[in-house]
């Protein structure tokens, strides 16, 4: 009975352990989800940073501050846009050799081979590093020479298709980090390198707590990212999917925080959430990780998202289409229904209404049909009413086309020939007439946009600004885009509303448009907007 007891306890613990594992891995893939569609503003964080750096290298007048200066640029650009890195790896050169330093020469030669690596410059990061000897280094240079070249064959392990190559390659890189072993102090980094050690001889179940304590103490975000990594790996080997992603999705999450664009996690949760079945997801993460490896100009992730990149998109563009003959299907199968409910409805309103009908007596009917007698003579008045006033509106005009050809008949009579015809010619009463309604367009456009003027300024460089005249309220070139902002674009009909020739048109518009301050050919979309 106990041992039942016992076996009933350590289920139901093991389920509730699997449905809080479960929890937390959504919790974390919805923060994802959200950091990549912050993605912009953490890119513009990092830009920031960048151009304050900048800013104090052109203000910097010591050649060593300039060269500790140009090592941060380096750093911030190494898995950001590794183009950008090798750019301040040469003005670092540079000013080392205004006051040269062997040390200062080494760290710039495993620069170079770093920045290699990320763009897939594996034998030329190589050769590089072979002309270093790692006895002649001090501590610092030391480990990052390790460190750099445990990278360098580790990324050309993961990069070789040839069995016995990768074999090759994966001893040197273990013997790399053995030798990186011997050297780290005791601390984090040693300690995460040693459970990586543990994790890939079988030992996973011994890294992990090692890992968690590692967690514990005070570590930068890039320790934390490689602490986090580094444990997805480890539960990678135990087999336990829940728990990869949810560290995967950790390392990730730090990745994009921190605007870093050449990294692996992200790609690699976007292949496990696909094989998990959920296509929306994986695309998302796998067309993020592509643009990423693309500006960063790293070629080892870009091969590595175009493995299984057409197989995500397919599967994402199959549901999409599923969702949309759903979707269509659905819509059929609603309006079916409203459709038979319209005419059930119809049908119990006709029934109720009969029966109201039949229950009503003849008295009733009878006051009904008097009331509706009397309405049809109501109605009956209204429209003799109307018809009368219809009939006076006619004769009066009738009058007035009467008076006119009286007035022109009084001058023809008269032998008033130029009268007659300066009275046919004036335009007079036609300008006026226009003048009053642009007037009354000007009135009702700018109660429809009051802001018009300011904010189509706004839009134009400082000797482009346009200002009515005292005593007008828009002027042509306003009105012409006052029209566009109304949805008239076609030239033809600007040039017929406002009574001018369609090149007088062309010419305004082009005008304006020379002086708009920022794209010339999608300025008229931003008036549009306004």
């Amino acid at each position: 009975m106990r041992s039942i007891l016992f076996l009933i306890l350590f289920i139901a613990e093991g389920w509730f352990i699997s449905i809080s594992a479960q929890d937390s891995e959504q919790r974390i893939l919805e923060q994802l989800d959200k950091a990549i569609s912050q993605k912009e503003k953490f890119k513009n964080d990092r830009e920031a940073v960048i151009s304050q750096i900048k800013q104090r290298l052109n203000y910097a007048t010591d050649n060593t501050e300039r060269y500790k200066l140009c090592g941060e640029l380096f750093n911030l650009y190494l898995h950001y846009q590794a183009d950008s890195a090798c750019h301040y790896i040469r003005r670092k050169e540079y000013y080392n050799s205004l006051q040269p330093q062997p040390e200062r020469d080494i760290e710039i030669s495993i620069n170079r081979a770093e920045v290699r690596g990320v763009m897939g410059m594996y034998n030329e990061a190589l050769t590089e590093l072979q002309t270093i000897h790692p006895h002649e280094l001090s501590s610092p240079n030391l480990e990052y020479y390790y460190f750099t070249i445990r990278a360098c064959y580790g990324w050309m392990t993961d990069n070789t298709v040839d069995l016995h190559v990768k074999q090759t390659y994966l001893k040197k890189t273990e013997l790399y980090r053995d030798s990186l072993l011997k050297i780290l102090p005791q601390g984090s980094n040693r300690n995460i390198v040693l459970a990586e050690k543990m994790i890939l001889s079988g030992q996973a179940d011994q890294a992990i707590p090692i890992l968690n304590k590692v967690l514990t103490s005070p570590l930068d975000m890039q320790e934390k990212a490689y602490a986090y990594y580094t444990l997805s790996l480890a539960y990678e080997a135990k087999k336990d999917t829940d728990m990869e992603i949810y560290y995967l999705a950790q390392t990730a999450l730090i990745d994009l925080n921190a605007s870093v664009r050449e990294y692996a996690a992200l790609q690699k949760l976007a292949r496990m959430v696909y094989q998990q079945g959920d296509p929306e997801r994986a695309y998302n993460y796998v067309n993020c990780s592509m643009k990423d490896a693309v500006a960063c100009n790293a070629r080892l992730r870009f091969l590595e998202v175009t493995e299984f990149y057409p197989i995500i998109d397919k599967a994402y563009s199959d549901k999409k289409a599923q969702e949309k003959r759903l979707g269509r299907i659905l819509t059929l199968s609603i309006t079916g229904l409203a459709v038979y409910l319209i005419l059930l409805a119809f049908y119990l309103y006709h029934g109720l209404r009969k029966l109201s009908l039949m229950r009503k007596n003849l008295s009733k009917s009878n006051k009904e049909l008097v009331a509706l007698n009397q309405q049809l003579q109501q109605t009956g008045k209204i429209k003799e009413v109307y018809i009368a006033r219809y009939l006076d509106r006619c004769v009066s005009y009738l009058d007035k086309l009467e008076q006119y050809r009286r007035s022109l008949e009084k001058l023809a009579m008269a032998s008033r020939i130029e009268d007659l015809f300066k009275a046919i010619r004036s335009a007079d009463f036609l300008r006026e007439e226009r003048k009053n309604f642009y007037n009354e367009f000007d009135k009702s456009f700018l109660e429809l946009f009051p802001n018009f003027i300011h904010d189509f300024n706004n839009l134009l460089n400082e000797d482009g600004k346009i200002e009515p005249k005292p005593g007008e309220i828009l002027n042509t070139e306003l009105r012409i885009f006052a029209l566009i902002r109304l949805g008239v674009t076609d030239a033809n009909r600007i040039a017929h509303f406002l009574g001018y020739s369609l090149a007088t048109v062309y010419n305004y518009r082009s005008k304006i448009r020379n002086k708009a301050k920022g794209d010339k050919d999608n300025f008229e979309q931003e008036v549009m907007r306004l």
